[in-house]
């Protein structure tokens, strides 16, 4: 399994539009193949109020590859991204893959 690690540099004054694209875009992503782990926000009490990350699991590069067609094609996320790059509230995307340890697991609760 790889996982898709998007951090984002966002404009903190612009949080509600950034929602609006996470929530907007997981039937696309989901669609396209990719398996949202989670998106997580910054706080306001503690660390940088202008990163937000996104987690998205796919089984094999080539998996990963077809999602990023797939996505690119599909017509509500082109509305989304469209909407996104209007707003301003994504100032930069920077993406990797993780791996993660076998044998560790999240905690439950």
């Amino acid at each position: 399994m790889l996982t898709l690690f998007i951090r984002y540099s966002i404009n903190p004054n612009k949080m509600a539009e950034f929602r609006a694209y996470v929530s907007a875009e997981q039937e696309p992503i989901r669609r396209s193949g990719g398996d949202t782990l989670g998106y997580f926000l910054p706080t306001d009490f503690a660390g940088p109020t202008n990163e937000a990350f996104g987690l998205i699991r796919f089984s094999t590069l080539a998996a990963y590859e077809k999602y990023r067609t797939l996505l690119a094609e599909d017509p509500v996320h082109q509305k989304n991204v469209a909407r996104l790059e209007q707003s301003n509230s994504v100032l930069a995307m920077h993406r990797s893959f993780l791996r993660q340890l076998e044998g560790v697991r999240q905690m439950e609760g």
